[in-house]
């Protein structure tokens, strides 16, 4: 599977790797998961957001995250950034201390910020 970049985070012993997906379709994010899933079979949470044209759709996954303290965390940046036709994942290993939901926001929103770290 090829991203259009990739990132990485530490907070508190958690681990958070970001995806980009650009040209996404409900088709190939679904592929992007499953390959997600299978590189990273220990990873406590592959989280998600999508935004799509033609029509326009959005859909985010906290995947058993708090709810919206994630996959809506990664949605609100591509809102942000004005986005349409990408999909951001981003998998996360826990490392034993609790971010609380405010500190999931953060990690999730950094995460998904450095996969457009240079651009405007």
């Amino acid at each position: 599977m090829k991203f259009a970049k990739t990132s990485e985070i530490i907070i508190k012993k958690s681990k958070f790797y970001g995806y980009l997906l650009e040209n996404a379709t409900e088709e190939r994010v679904e592929e992007a998961l499953k390959w997600l899933r299978e590189q990273h079979k220990k990873a406590t949470h592959v989280c998600y957001a999508y935004v799509l044209s033609n029509p326009l759709r959005e859909k985010f996954s906290d995947d058993g995250e708090p709810s919206r303290t994630s996959g809506y965390a990664i949605l609100s940046v591509l809102n942000k950034k004005k986005l349409t036709d990408v999909a951001v994942m981003v998998v996360r290993y826990f490392g034993g201390i609790k971010l609380g939901g405010g500190g999931l926001v953060r990690a999730y929103t950094m995460a998904t910020s450095q996969l457009f770290m240079g651009e405007k």
